[in-house]
């Protein structure tokens, strides 16, 4: 085993959207962020515009292109919305990205230094799964509210004074869709080029319905403050919820990001009250909850009313519930998580979850 390229943390993730300013307003307004800046035409981007978002710890980056000649302009066509990088905050830019490309990484963009009158930011980046890519990133020397280019939002555009958080403080995992066959690929990608471990995996017996099935793999950094879980299908009688990803988002990508709060229910009484649309369970599911996860504080009524699941392991339980698709392809969604001690991932709620979304694709006709 390799040694871990030094990563600090997540530092943003990158949206390549058909309009941006409407999906801030979508992520604000639904989601509880904070819109912190704005580049485009009027800070002289001629390129594409860009929004940065922000609520606890969470920095979320959507830009859209300004004219079809952008680099980037034919992957809404392909993909749809979604996430084009995943950025990680390194202490030496170069150092990293030389050890990845070392390792087997793909280059996409060299060690870059960009500069204003607030600094000097260092960036470089190197391709993943599909053509998502990460982008290493070091901000020690730069003091701006994002980045060159980029200018706090005016105020006539998002009025601060409206802002409400709905309390999610963290990324606690991302999750990647890859082809049948490739998922042990890049699981090896992320052990050999940034050296990060293999957390757990689970196989079709543990995820798997009636109907469909998947396989999955977590790897994390050595802090285990980044967890990527990757998933593939996996043969079964009809078409799994990967297979419809990966139809159309056409290819791999980011299939959902996993925020955590320190308090679920006024997290989600509070998204529910945005109109953000949550996958549901039957009733039946919180009839067994506590012969199954045993005494937890909250109120199985609230958890009931909400659509939260629970899940315990060795070392606590946790709670998690999942947004129904942002989009109007079935591709991109959102997971809400508090953790109680658990570090698991809540494979007891795996087939109630995947019966859930087999009902959403039966309703689509995809199943």
């Amino acid at each position: 085993m390799l040694p871990e390229v030094p990563l600090r943390r997540i530092d943003h993730v990158r949206y390549f959207v058909g309009n941006a300013r409407q999906s801030a307003y979508f992520y604000r307004n639904a989601f509880g962020f904070d819109v912190i800046a704005y580049a485009g035409l009027e800070t002289r981007h001629r390129h594409e515009a860009g929004y940065v978002l922000r609520q606890g710890h969470i920095t979320f980056v959507l830009t859209s292109p300004l004219s079809p000649s952008h680099p980037e302009a034919a992957r809404l066509m392909l993909h749809g919305d979604g996430v084009i990088d995943i950025a990680l905050e390194v202490d030496d830019v170069r150092r990293a990205y030389h050890a990845a490309v070392e390792r087997g990484g793909v280059g996409v963009v060299g060690p870059t230094a960009q500069q204003d009158e607030y600094g000097t930011l260092e960036f470089a980046t190197i391709r993943t799964y599909g053509d998502t890519t990460h982008t290493f990133i070091n901000r020690d020397r730069y003091q701006g509210v994002f980045a060159p280019g980029y200018q706090p939002i005016d105020p006539e555009r998002y009025n601060p004074q409206t802002f409400r958080s709905v309390g999610l403080a963290s990324i606690d995992h991302i999750v990647g869709n890859v082809e049948l066959g490739r998922m042990d690929e890049w699981v090896s990608f992320y052990e050999k080029v940034l050296g990060f471990k293999q957390l757990v995996s689970f196989d079709d017996k543990d995820i798997s319905t009636e109907y469909s099935a998947l396989m999955s793999k977590v790897v994390q950094n050595g802090t285990g403050r980044i967890k990527f879980p990757l998933n593939e299908p996996a043969p079964g009688k009809r078409r799994s919820q990967i297979d419809e990803y990966l139809q159309f988002y056409n290819g791999p990508g980011v299939q959902h990001i996993a925020m955590a709060t320190g308090d679920i229910i006024s997290t989600v009484r509070a998204m529910r009250a945005n109109d953000v649309s949550f996958l549901r369970v039957p009733k039946t599911y919180y009839e067994e909850l506590e012969a199954r996860v045993g005494a937890i504080k909250e109120d199985i009524a609230d958890l009931q009313e909400l659509g939260i699941l629970v899940d315990r392991d060795d070392e606590g339980y946790m709670l998690q519930i999942f947004t129904k698709p942002v989009a109007d392809r079935p591709t991109l969604f959102f997971e809400v998580i508090q953790r109680r001690g658990s570090r698991s991932f809540g494979k007891g709620n795996f087939k109630a979850l995947f019966e859930a979304i087999e009902r959403e694709q039966a309703v689509r006709g995809t199943l």
